[in-house]
């Protein structure tokens, strides 16, 4: 592994990073923005299904986003970053997520552990998610096949 592909990973990890903020932050125009415009999203029946195109990508998140009524409402920490490089514009990651809910007055903050399982292609000097899936371990378990 050279100096470049580390730095490359390390572009890869802050695109999580801000799916992340921009998600947690409420700021659905830029988190639809680190996706491809043929992104897919696997999330399973029981969270909207497969979101095709940055379009129902945008739309979805907009609807997640509501449902926790304001900014920071809820925080999703990712840890345990596993990126591999797959050529010069290609690559595949995965993440293990705990998504918490901050509200005051919230009695358990737990809403689901899981594990991102993704697909990177840079487009021009970006590196944007391609495909994502999530791995659902808890509270209700759905695992897929794991690519990475």
């Amino acid at each position: 592994m050279t100096i470049d592909d580390l730095l490359e990973i390390e572009k890869i990890k802050t695109t999580r990073h801000l799916y992340s903020h921009y998600y947690d932050g409420g700021e659905v125009d830029k988190l639809a923005a680190l996706f491809t415009d043929d992104a897919v999203c696997e999330f399973g029946p029981d969270y909207g299904g497969d979101w095709v195109g940055r379009p129902a990508i945008h739309a979805n998140y907009g609807k997640f986003m509501s449902r926790y009524g304001g900014i920071f409402n809820v925080l999703h920490a990712v840890t345990n970053p596993f990126i591999q490089l797959n050529g010069e514009d290609r690559a595949t990651g995965r993440w293990y997520l705990l998504d918490l809910r901050t509200a005051v007055g919230t009695e358990n903050p737990l809403i689901l552990f899981g594990i991102y399982d993704d697909e990177y292609r840079k487009v021009g000097d970006e590196w944007l998610i391609h495909r994502t899936r999530l791995h659902f371990l808890w509270p209700k378990r759905d695992l897929g096949t794991f690519r990475v």
